[in-house]
């Protein structure tokens, strides 16, 4: 946890918070937080800066003198389209991603895709903002991602994907390409990332024919938990 992020419910006036469950545990057991110690925090949405531990109980802390005087970083150019991945490398997909400073998460559908994935318990709305809560604390964040889900593939790539990738480059990961991925990419990126084994021919054909480029990190197949942070590091530098 790299920042302490704050929810309007926390605030007992403007400068003095109170805080329970994971975030005062974490910050008692790992942090080892003490009276008097000046913390980073962040309000959900809002601004960063620093608080002042005043107390610490079982499972409470209290923090004073909050003052949020700068923004927060600045989102990362990219939007994520991800074939939704088996719940256990969703959560960390997301998680990453948020860390990473994306604020646009569209999670599709692909013939590879197990139509179980679509029920888990792992897409309800909670779940998936914890995950993306996670994320923000490790990367220093406070700006919430969104995360759509698109189960139909055919439907969202004709009906929605041109105007979702306007005024971006648009490339779909696909290790048979002949283009390497680009390196630093100018401008707003729009990152299109299949599932183990990859988008079948038919997608891939689908997604160049509304726009997409299909690159490649190589011959190597990865899985998609670790092909996502390689192919944005790469695309953002």
């Amino acid at each position: 946890m790299n920042l302490i992020l704050l929810f309007d419910d926390d605030f007992i006036d403007a400068q003095r918070v109170r805080l329970g469950g994971r975030r005062a545990a974490y910050v008692q057991a790992v942090h080892r937080a003490a009276v008097g110690d000046r913390l980073r925090v962040g309000r959900l949405n809002g601004r960063v800066g620093t608080g002042v531990v005043t107390a610490l109980g079982e499972n409470e802390l209290l923090m004073e003198e909050i003052v949020l005087d700068r923004d927060p970083p600045p989102p990362a150019p990219a939007t994520l389209l991800l074939a939704l991945p088996r719940p256990k490398g969703l959560r960390r997909v997301v998680q990453g991603v948020a860390a990473m400073g994306l604020k646009r998460i569209v999670l599709i559908n692909s013939w590879r895709v197990e139509k179980s994935f679509w029920a888990s318990p792992a897409l309800a709305a909670a779940a998936l903002r914890e995950q993306l809560l996670l994320g923000l604390e490790q990367g220093a964040d406070t700006v919430l991602p969104t995360v759509d889900l698109r189960p139909r593939f055919k439907p969202f790539v004709e009906d929605e994907a041109p105007a979702l990738i306007e005024g971006s480059r648009a490339l779909l990961a696909h290790p048979p390409a002949t283009l390497a991925c680009p390196h630093a990419v100018p401008g707003a990126v729009t990152l299109a990332i299949g599932p183990e084994g990859g988008f079948i021919p038919y997608e891939v054909e689908l997604l160049c024919a509304h726009g997409f480029e299909a690159v490649s990190l190589g011959s190597r197949p990865l899985r998609v938990e670790h092909a996502v942070p390689a192919l944005l590091g790469r695309i953002l530098g």
